[in-house]
């Protein structure tokens, strides 16, 4: 059996990953803390390739520009 992985994640989802509340996720968010999402036919997510690496710090090692 394949496990599925996503590609993106809705707000819900994406503050799952970091382990933080919605309302937190989408606080660091409107800081410019983390990305912003992106628009998918009217539907907010977030690139959770990205969010893995912020989680892991590497965009803080030098591994990726930030430019959100």
């Amino acid at each position: 059996m394949t496990k599925f992985q996503f590609i993106f994640a809705s707000e819900r989802n994406a503050a799952k990953l970091l382990d933080l509340k919605p309302a937190d996720f989408r606080n660091l968010v409107d800081q410019g803390h983390l990305p912003k999402p992106l628009d998918i036919a009217g539907h907010e997510r977030w690139d959770v390739e990205e969010l893995r690496h912020i989680g892991r710090g590497d965009f803080a090692s030098g591994m990726g520009g930030v430019d959100w």
